[in-house]
């Protein structure tokens, strides 16, 4: 039986006692008051772990294929899913995982073209995910993959801690580049990276929208954004126009020649910094 489950043939049980026990004012307050409790428990239970998703397979970790899978010992691979490496994820992966027994967690089992699983991975018990403990030690950036939203923010919430504490990558000064510097970002070219920075300019091109960075469209970085992606904005309540003149951070995959850019495929991978929001990038 599911947690939901559990959680509603208790609450049928209890509303059976009160039933069965309204005697009198007194009883029927103080089960009322027992129902408030054990909803308000189990609320904070089915809430209070996000990325629980539907449990599909387990196994012992055999090795480390590289910083984004492993093999179990039964060779399946599996690719961890919500993440994108850093120099140091790999290193993490093998004290956090080798020769331990793991769950997989995910909305699909599909494999992806190399025959891996894709998943969140789950140590024992822990309710904690490695990618969501890789993100706390700045072993790891999210990948704005995941698009359920209390998992998405879940693993943002643990990656903005690291940044906050310059754990792992984000102590290097240079993790998250600045908009104005467009060769900064060209030089990268192929690698995902994290971008902040001011739209100057939010500008329609057939079926493409362009967040510009710089003055100069063709050399400065830009955004990119295709219209397919327009219903997924506005079901969040974000009016592309409504960027330019704002502060944001774009995480992707830099392209281009002669400016840099990052192609925007889903809503995650832009994030609305406030005015007094700590930025990221170098004074």
């Amino acid at each position: 039986m599911t947690e939901c489950g559990e959680t509603s043939s208790r609450l049928a049980t209890l509303e059976l006692r009160l039933t069965r026990n309204a005697t009198s004012p007194g009883a029927v307050t103080r089960l009322l008051h027992l129902i408030v409790a054990f909803l308000f428990v189990a609320s904070r239970t089915a809430f209070a772990t996000p990325c629980q998703f539907e449990t599909l397979g387990e196994g012992r970790v055999a090795a480390i294929v590289d910083a984004r899978s492993v093999r179990l010992d039964d060779g399946r691979e599996v690719r961890l899913t919500g993440i994108e490496p850093t120099a140091t994820t790999k290193l993490a992966l093998t004290a956090l995982l080798v020769g331990r027994d793991v769950t997989l967690r995910s909305t699909d089992d599909t494999p992806d073209r190399y025959g891996r699983q894709a998943a969140l991975i789950f140590v024992g018990e822990d309710d904690t995910s490695v990618q969501a403990a890789l993100l706390a030690r700045g072993a790891a950036i999210v990948s704005a993959e995941i698009t359920d939203r209390d998992c998405a923010a879940a693993l943002m919430a643990s990656e903005a801690e690291a940044r906050r504490e310059k754990k792992g990558n984000w102590a290097d000064p240079s993790a998250i580049k600045n908009a104005e510097s467009p060769d900064d970002i060209l030089a990268g070219i192929g690698r995902f990276m994290v971008v902040e920075g001011k739209v100057l300019s939010v500008r329609q091109a057939g079926a493409v929208t362009y967040l510009n960075f710089g003055g100069n469209w063709t050399r400065g970085f830009a955004v990119t954004i295709s219209r397919r992606m327009l219903p997924a904005f506005e079901s969040v309540g974000i009016s592309l126009k409504s960027l330019e003149n704002r502060r944001i951070r774009v995480r992707g995959w830099v392209e281009g020649n002669t400016g840099p850019r990052i192609d925007v495929l889903r809503v995650g991978q832009i994030e609305l910094l406030g005015a007094n929001d700590p930025t990221g990038v170098r004074p």
